[in-house]
């Protein structure tokens, strides 16, 4: 495993291919309140790329272009999150994208355990170490402990993927799942502007 910092921005001219993994890292869970601080990047090569923003400074062009590309494929888990704190910060749709807290509940629904933790060990056989999962991301320097458990948030998803793919081919669930990924860009808006927890569906 390497791990990359940047500050700021990524670099002109790395290459992550078609699919790319991304995660988020922020001071916590409420997109208007919480700002971002990390967002982490892996080409599902076994190399990691953090891009650490200060306070409110948030141009990042080339880390922008890629995540906007429409000829990417954006890899998450937990997507609606994800999406709705780039959006909000960087100004940036995510598509097209894959979610694999999705595609798990979809598939895996002999248990209600779908965090990247249980993913990992059942299907990879990989445990995570999620200790800096709450800890503090607006510090100006990272801990190589939060760089290393930012990395192994991304450098997974790809091979997850592939498993979770299979099972939902086999379930005969692949076109359901498609059907949500497309969805969460409007799931996430519905988010930011202030239904968050509320059924639009429902009858009430």
């Amino acid at each position: 495993m390497t791990v990359t910092l940047h500050k700021g921005d990524l670099p002109a001219g790395l290459n992550f291919g078609k699919i790319i993994a991304v995660d988020t890292e922020a001071m916590g869970l409420n997109n208007h309140r919480d700002r971002l601080c990390v967002v982490q990047l892996s080409a599902g090569d076994g190399a990691a790329h953090l891009v650490q923003f200060a306070r409110g400074e948030y141009d990042a062009p080339n880390l922008k272009k890629l995540l906007g590309d429409p000829n990417v494929l954006k890899l998450f888990h937990f997507a609606r999150f994800d999406v709705a704190i780039i959006k909000h910060y960087l100004g940036v749709d995510c598509n097209p994208l894959w979610c694999t807290r999705l595609a798990s509940m979809l598939c895996r629904t002999y248990t209600d355990k779908h965090g990247l933790r249980e993913l990992c060990r059942e299907l990879l056989g990989i445990e995570l170490n999620k200790q800096q999962q709450s800890s503090d991301w607006g510090y100006d320097t990272l801990s190589p402990e939060q760089m290393n458990y930012a990395a192994n948030d991304v450098l997974h998803l790809h091979a997850l993927k592939e498993r979770l793919e299979m099972m939902l081919e086999r379930e005969n669930r692949l076109e359901l799942a498609q059907k949500l990924f497309d969805f969460v860009p409007t799931r996430a808006q519905l988010d930011l502007m202030g239904w968050p927890e509320t059924d639009i569906f429902a009858h009430n």
